[in-house]
């Protein structure tokens, strides 16, 4: 998968090094340093991205290919890392080319307590129980990531971007036509489904309306 994001650089021995805006805990399923490629000004460079603590990250890249970056200044970068999803229970029958179903709308699903957000976006958006969603992704209560939810609508063929959208300036966003929503609720992250611009949200149903202010990013689902 791929992270676009938008981070201030700051120098750091021969190169440069970047705060990421997300919890890498939750959506690369990673705990230890490890190595990545990003897209700056244009270019691929490699770089390596250190743990801090609870899931935050800093990422390092040396300025290999010369590019006339400024320090404090605020870039777009496209991260790309290999090997971030995770496995689903059994083979699959579908596919991008035989989905599950077309998503021309979203019926509400509402869970059952806390916890099961992820696995509930999944279930509006495949058409299916939650309960069968938990169990394709062998995965309950609070141990949704965003790995493990791209997986899982992989697995029912559902189409989606392979970029993942984190926006800093929530007054510029301009939502795809279908989105996963990935927003800050409290310590917690939270997953709600925004369709033809109504969002389908797993703890409190249909809204019209949406605070932008609280959104961490998205990632388009292909209808």
């Amino acid at each position: 998968m791929r992270y676009l994001f938008e981070a201030e650089l700051q120098k750091k021995n021969s190169g440069y090094a970047v705060n990421i805006p997300f919890n890498v805990w939750e959506v690369v399923k990673q705990r230890d340093a490890f190595k990545a490629n990003l897209v700056i000004e244009n270019e691929i460079v490699p770089c390596d991205l250190n743990p801090l603590e609870k899931g935050r990250y800093e990422l390092f890249f040396e300025n290999s290919a010369n590019l006339d970056l400024k320090e404090g200044t605020s870039y777009e970068m496209l991260l790309h890392v290999h090997g971030s999803l995770a496995p689903m229970d059994g083979e699959s029958p579908y596919s991008v080319e035989n989905p599950i179903r077309k998503i021309d709308g979203i019926d509400i699903q509402v869970q059952d307590g806390d916890g099961l957000c992820g696995q509930t976006c999944v279930a509006m958006l495949a058409g299916v129980s939650i309960e069968e969603v938990c169990r394709v992704m062998n995965c309950q209560e609070w141990q949704a990531t965003m790995g493990k939810l791209i997986s899982a609508l992989n697995y029912y063929g559902i189409d989606h971007s392979d970029i993942i959208v984190y926006k800093n300036d929530s007054e510029s966003v301009v939502l795809p036509k279908c989105a996963l929503m990935i927003e800050k609720l409290g310590r917690f992250g939270h997953y709600l489904v925004a369709y033809d611009g109504k969002f389908y949200d797993p703890n409190k149903g249909i809204m019209e309306e949406y605070d932008f202010s609280k959104l961490v990013g998205y990632l388009e689902i292909k209808c």
